[in-house]
């Protein structure tokens, strides 16, 4: 769902957002829970390319909240940053990080821990639009300046029905936790289909 605000009808709003940003948006395909979508480009396109995303995440975040709540829809977006460039995201000691915070406002965490099957790690960032967008740059320049040492083995979500699956009487069945749940049920199961709330991933 999150995803579908920003790919639009057939494509639609990520196509406009390709031609008005200048930047390569890529979205890995629907069989996951997790959508990964990779933005390329020069700085500036990628700046373009998130402030359009970020803005019209905002809007579709924004329905969620209370109505009269006071201030900007603060948005959660997950980054997915090869480790080996995680170190000069933090700084020593933690500074670079901590500027980041002051000088955009956003929130920013960075996982300790790298993801499944992968040698990247989670970046989190929460707040305005604005204020994502803001951060987004910082952390290109960031990567810029210190580019992935080594080889990163990209962060791949998995296919939504995981564990075994059972046939019997010509039925599919897969095993969640002590029960075999037949595999339909898992795909209209709402609680099986939702992602993290925010974009699954973004480099």
């Amino acid at each position: 769902q999150e995803v579908g605000s920003i790919i639009g009808k057939k494509g639609e709003i990520v196509n406009r957002f390709r031609e008005e940003s200048g930047a390569k948006i890529n979205i890995s395909d629907g069989s996951c829970p997790e959508r990964i979508v990779t933005v390329s480009g020069s700085t500036s396109s990628i700046f373009s390319a998130f402030t359009l995303i970020t803005k019209k995440f905002e809007e579709w975040c924004s329905q969620f909240n209370d109505v009269g709540k006071v201030g900007k829809t603060q948005i959660p977006i997950r980054l997915i940053v090869p480790a080996s460039q995680c170190g000069s995201l933090i700084g020593k000691s933690g500074s670079k990080i901590k500027e980041i915070r002051q000088t955009t406002g956003c929130s920013i965490q960075v996982a300790s821990e790298m993801l499944p099957n992968s040698t990247e790690r989670a970046v989190t960032l929460s707040g305005s639009a604005e204020q994502i967008t803001q951060c987004i740059y910082q952390i290109c320049l960031v990567m810029l300046e210190s580019p992935p040492r080594g080889a990163t083995i990209p962060y791949r979500p998995k296919p939504q029905v995981t564990g075994p699956v059972i046939l019997a009487n010509g039925q599919a069945f897969t095993i969640q936790g002590n029960y075999a749940v037949p595999t339909q049920e898992v795909a209209k199961n709402p609680l099986a289909s939702l992602a993290a709330l925010g974009l699954a991933g973004m480099t």
